[in-house]
């Protein structure tokens, strides 16, 4: 995409934000549902095109709507109607890009209710600490709303979203402009492989599920999902500087009641000068996933946060 092309995707983004637009993003089960409903065949306003991802007719666009649309390049024909190629989702008084629903390509960038457990976890760790921070760094940045909610906590600090997705460095680029977090810089690294330094925070929200496909966006990898998480964790033992913090909200598949990723990192951090504190966030998410073979003796997955703070 083209720079020109990128200030139009900012300018329906904010477009989208002064018009009051608002959308909260759901799991794709409830998506499917709700869109599979023959009233929501066909959207009717912003919310069911860039929430809901619904096919609309031209006439419900005004000529400037359907302009901007065109110029960012997110129009998609559809048979005779249309498609957004992006969605709009609102967190903590701000919009964030991502992919449009069914999030089915490579590239896709994910945003949903694993994106709001994960702004609750690092929101609640930057009302509990005066610590100052000079730099920060968002490992699998996706949309980007991690690191953009931490730069606009600390509008000094160097913050950056780290992703071997093009796309979704892309489209955090866009969301820390649209947001007024000037202090966000997108870029390519695989863990923090391309980038030098120590971080005083270092966050993630790797994926974990176990992926047929393998998408970057989506699968762990690893045992049952905990490959990455568990990557992640190795690179901030190596990364963090005295005294910092790591933020790592992941899922993990429970088998007959045993966590393994919970038991890896006991045995890991047995012997490292770090405090560490684990916790259940929500106990059940992506229950659909179960029915597939390779969750066949899986009885739950849930969702936890992990915060370790390397000794000063």
């Amino acid at each position: 995409m083209s720079a020109a092309t990128d200030e139009y995707l900012l300018a329906l983004g904010r477009y989208l934000f002064n018009s009051g637009y608002h959308y909260t993003a759901v799991t794709p089960a409830t998506h499917e549902f709700n869109n599979a409903r023959a009233a929501n065949r066909r959207a009717a306003d912003m919310r069911d095109i860039f929430g809901w991802s619904r096919p609309f007719e031209r006439a419900t666009l005004s000529d400037e709507e359907f302009e901007l649309m065109h110029h960012a390049e997110v129009l998609l024909p559809h048979g005779q109607v249309w498609r957004s190629a992006l969605r709009w989702s609102s967190l903590s008084g701000l919009l964030f890009a991502h992919s449009a629903y069914p999030t089915e390509a490579d590239d896709s960038v994910f945003f949903g209710p694993d994106t709001y457990r994960f702004a609750s976890f690092i929101e609640a760790y930057l009302q509990g600490t005066d610590e100052p921070l000079a730099r920060a760094v968002d490992i699998g940045c996706g949309s980007g709303a991690g690191a953009i909610l931490v730069a606009r906590a600390w509008p000094e600090a160097e913050v950056l979203g780290v992703d071997i997705n093009p796309q979704a460095l892309r489209l955090t680029a866009i969301n820390a402009k649209l947001a007024g977090t000037a202090n966000v810089k997108a870029m390519h690294s695989n863990l923090l492989g391309d980038v030098e330094g120590d971080f005083d925070l270092i966050i993630a929200n790797p994926p974990y599920m176990m992926d047929t496909q393998e998408r970057a966006y989506r699968h762990g990898g690893g045992e049952l999902g905990a490959g990455l998480s568990f990557q992640i964790v190795e690179s901030a033992l190596k990364r963090l500087a005295p005294g910092g913090t790591l933020l790592l909200y992941t899922g993990i598949a429970i088998v007959n009641g045993h966590d393994g990723f919970l038991q890896a990192l006991r045995e890991r951090l047995n012997n490292e000068r770090c405090s560490w504190h684990y916790r259940e966030i929500d106990p059940d998410v992506f229950g659909e996933e179960l029915i597939k073979p390779v969750y066949a003796e899986v009885e739950r997955i849930a969702a936890v946060g992990l915060t370790l703070v390397r000794d000063s």
